[in-house]
C-alpha cells in the first residue's frame, strides 16, 4: 500500500508493504525524496547514489512485535570537486541505532515506571543488558539535577543496600514535597561535601535526632535552624514505657505475662479511644504494678503536652516551653528511671524540638518516600549499582504523575 498510516513514530513515512511473519508485524517504509544539503560543501542536491535496507525494532503495533525495514536513501553531492555520499535526514532512527526513536522513547517511559529491567526486556522483546544500557544512556538525560538547594530541606536515611553501602541518605523539599538528591551513604563527610557544594541558600533543616547529621549540617551550613522530626523525639517516650512494661511483666504469673505482651497496644493507644474490653485490661495491669502505672501516667502527661504544643504553634512557644519544664519536673518526681533517660535526650535536643512547633515542619513526607524506595528495591530484587538505584528512585518521583504506558 502506498499511503501514510497513523502509527506512533511513523508520521510522514511512506509504508510500501506490510505483512506478518512468524508472529511479527513487518513494515517496509521509506521517506519522500527531498533536496539535501551536503555536509561538506553545503551544496543542495537531489541525486541519489544508492539505497540501503536497515532492519529496525519498533514499538508494538496491533498487539504484535513490530520490525521496520527502512529503505534508506544515500545521496551524492553533485559538485565535481566534492562527490560526498551521505544518508538522508530522518526522524525514524538515530545514527548507529537498531531501535527506532519511538521505541527508545517508549522504553525510557517504561523503565521509569516498570518494576525491574527484566520485566521491561520481556515486554519489549530485547535483553535485560540492552535495557540496562538504554536506562544508563536515555534516562540519565531526563533527570532534572538540582544545582542549588531550597531554603528548607529535610534529611533522612534509609536502608538501600546499594553500591556496597547498607544505608543511603535522602535530601528532600518538605514544602513542595519532592525528593532532591540521594547520597551514596550516611557518612558525615559525604553529607558535608554535598551541602557545601549546593546548600548556600539553606536556612532550615528538618532531620531526625542523629548527632552525625547535626554535626554535618552545623559544620557545612554555618549553624542553620534545625528542626527535630516529631516522630523521632516522640518515640523516646514510648520506648521508655515499653522498657517499663517489659521489665514489670516478668513479675507477673505465666498467664498475665503472656497476655500483657499480647495486649501491649492498650498502653500506647489514646485513653479516650479504648474500647471497654481494652480499658478493662489496661486497668487490670496498671493495678498490678505501681511502677507501670506511674510510667503510664507520664506517657499520658507527655501526650497532653504534645497536643497543647501542636495547638499553640509559633505564637505559644513560651507556654510550650513552660509546660515542657513541668513535664520534666513530673518525671524527676516520679522516680521512673526509663523516663529520666528519655527527658535527658529531650534536654539535649530541646531547641530543635521546640523548633518543630515553631515552624510546623516534620519528616512525614520523607518517610513516605523511603517506603516507596524500599518497594522499588524489592520489586527489582535489589540494585548492585548505586547510580542506577539513585536514578530509578529520583525519576520515579519526578515522573510519577505521567500515566502513559506503552507496549
Amino acid at each position: 500500500m502506498y499511503s501514510n498510516i497513523t502509527l506512533p513514530g511513523l508520521e510522514g513515512v511512506i509504508v510500501t508493504k506490510s505483512y506478518q511473519k512468524e508472529g511479527v508485524y513487518h513494515l517496509h517504509v521509506e521517506l519522500e525524496r527531498q533536496p539535501h544539503s551536503c555536509p561538506d560543501c553545503h551544496q543542495m542536491t537531489q541525486k541519489v547514489h544508492d539505497y540501503r535496507m536497515q532492519k529496525i525494532q519498533h514499538t508494538q503495533a496491533f498487539g504484535r512485535d513490530t520490525h521496520l525495514f527502512y529503505r534508506k536513501r544515500r545521496y551524492i553531492c553533485e559538485e565535481a570537486t566534492c562527490q560526498k555520499r551521505f544518508y538522508e535526514d530522518n526522524t525514524l532512527v538515530a545514527r548507529y541505532q537498531r531501535q527506532s526513536v519511538e521505541f527508545n522513547q517508549a522504553l525510557s517511559i517504561e523503565l521509569i515506571h516498570a518494576k525491574n529491567f527484566k520485566d521491561v526486556a520481556d515486554r519489549f522483546g530485547t535483553s535485560p543488558t540492552t535495557v540496562m544500557r538504554r536506562f544508563d544512556t536515555i534516562c540519565a538525560s531526563k533527570l532534572n539535577e538540582t544545582k542549588e538547594l531550597p531554603k528548607v530541606i529535610a534529611i533522612d536515611e534509609y536502608k538501600g543496600d546499594a553500591g556496597g553501602e547498607k544505608y543511603q541518605t535522602i535530601i528532600a523539599d518538605p514544602i513542595r514535597r519532592k525528593p532532591i538528591e540521594i547520597l551514596k551513604d550516611r557518612k558525615k563527610e559525604t553529607l558535608k561535601d554535598y551541602l557545601r557544594q549546593h546548600g548556600q541558600g539553606v536556612e532550615v533543616v528538618v532531620m531526625d535526632m542523629s548527632p552525625s547529621f547535626k554535626a554535618a549540617v552545623d559544620q557545612s551550613l554555618g549553624r542553620p535552624i534545625i528542626v527535630a522530626d516529631r516522630f523521632h523525639f516522640c518515640r523516646y517516650i514510648y520506648w521508655a514505657l515499653e522498657q517499663v512494661r517489659r521489665h514489670v511483666q516478668h513479675s507477673f504469673d505465666a498467664y498475665d505475662r503472656k497476655k500483657c505482651k499480647r495486649m501491649r497496644h492498650v498502653f500506647y493507644k489514646h485513653q479516650e479511644k479504648l474500647t471497654d474490653k481494652q480499658h478493662w485490661y489496661l486497668e487490670h495491669y496498671l493495678h498490678k504494678s505501681d511502677y507501670l502505672e506511674r510510667a503510664y501516667q507520664l506517657k499520658e502527661g507527655y501526650r497532653k503536652w504534645f497536643e497543647i504544643a501542636k495547638a499553640c504553634g509559633q505564637e505559644g512557644l513560651g507556654e510550650i516551653k513552660d509546660t515542657l519544664y513541668r513535664f520534666y519536673d513530673l518525671v524527676k518526681a516520679s522516680g521512673v528511671v526509663e523516663f529520666e533517660r528519655a527527658i535527658s535526650t529531650f534536654q539535649n535536643w530541646q531547641k530543635e524540638i521546640l523548633n518543630s512547633f515553631a515552624f510546623d515542619l516534620h519528616n512525614g513526607y520523607v518517610e513516605g518516600i523511603n517506603n516507596q524506595t524500599k518497594v522499588i528495591k524489592r520489586n527489582a530484587f535489589g540494585f548492585g549499582r548505586f547510580d542506577r538505584f539513585r536514578l530509578k528512585v529520583l525519576l520515579h518521583h519526578q515522573y510519577k504523575d505521567v500515566k502513559i504506558r506503552i507496549a
